[in-house]
């Protein structure tokens, strides 16, 4: 069975493609890097002939208000369009736990825009919300300083590996559309405050943590729950400590 991965180039998408060959099956990783363009559809009808299921792990190369909705609305519009000319039986598409909670936020309204689109097109969908990677907490501290504190609202949060999330995947796109929704998270809940410490002190990196319930978090004000799945999320395997161990070595 041939599976196209749209961003195969990316952290999840080479994860994914190297899984799916090693599994058998016909993997094919398309990117701009590859001569594949979901925005101006370079190269899309040669990619997606005779693929069965295709993956979208893209991800905005702005994050720019207007940038990122027109990217998703765009590259997903495109794709649905290709992909009901291939004759594709599977559309599975990357989101993020959440986005219906945090309308203030950019790029979760964009996500949720690709999400409509998908639910509306005629091919059979499967959409996985996972939750934050544990291979970004450095980036969210990064976001978060000022000098040489970060400020973070002390809420939960229950990242996973990017393994992880290849792994499922890779699972839910081998299997039976959902034409639903299924969120995916680690397998730990954690405070944001207390695991930024974490990966900063793992690191020997000085800044200092501050929890502050008014901190935003990439723009938005978070509640106690806002980051984690609803309770039925399929969990990774891996540990936030175990990972963590391997990639300071």
């Amino acid at each position: 069975m041939k599976i196209v991965v749209i961003g195969g180039s990316g952290l999840i998408g080479t994860k994914l493609v190297n899984n799916l060959r090693q599994a058998g099956f016909e993997a094919v990783a398309a990117s701009p890097s590859t001569g594949v363009n979901t925005i101006n559809g370079a190269g899309l009808a040669e990619a997606l002939a005779g693929a069965k299921v295709v993956v979208d792990v893209t991800n905005s190369p702005s994050f720019e208000p207007a940038a990122v909705m027109e990217f998703f609305q765009t590259s997903t519009r495109n794709l649905l369009t290709y992909e009901a000319a291939a004759g594709v039986a599977h559309h599975v598409a990357l989101s993020v736990v959440g986005i219906e909670r945090l309308p203030e936020n950019d790029y979760f309204r964009a996500k949720v825009a690709q999400e409509k689109r998908i639910k509306e097109s005629s091919i059979p969908y499967s959409i996985i919300q996972a939750t934050q990677f544990f291979e970004f907490v450095r980036g969210i501290a990064d976001a978060a300083t000022d000098g040489n504190r970060v400020h973070v609202p002390p809420v939960l949060i229950q990242p996973m590996a990017a393994d992880d999330v290849a792994n499922a995947i890779g699972r839910i796109a081998t299997a039976p559309p959902l034409n639903g929704t299924v969120e995916i998270g680690g397998p730990e809940l954690f405070r944001l405050d207390e695991l930024i410490r974490k990966v900063l002190s793992a690191h020997h990196d000085p800044r200092e943590v501050l929890a502050d319930p008014h901190a935003r978090y990439f723009g938005s004000e978070l509640s106690e729950r806002s980051l984690v799945p609803d309770g039925n999320a399929q969990p990774g395997a891996t540990r936030f400590d175990d990972w963590l161990g391997g990639s300071t070595k």
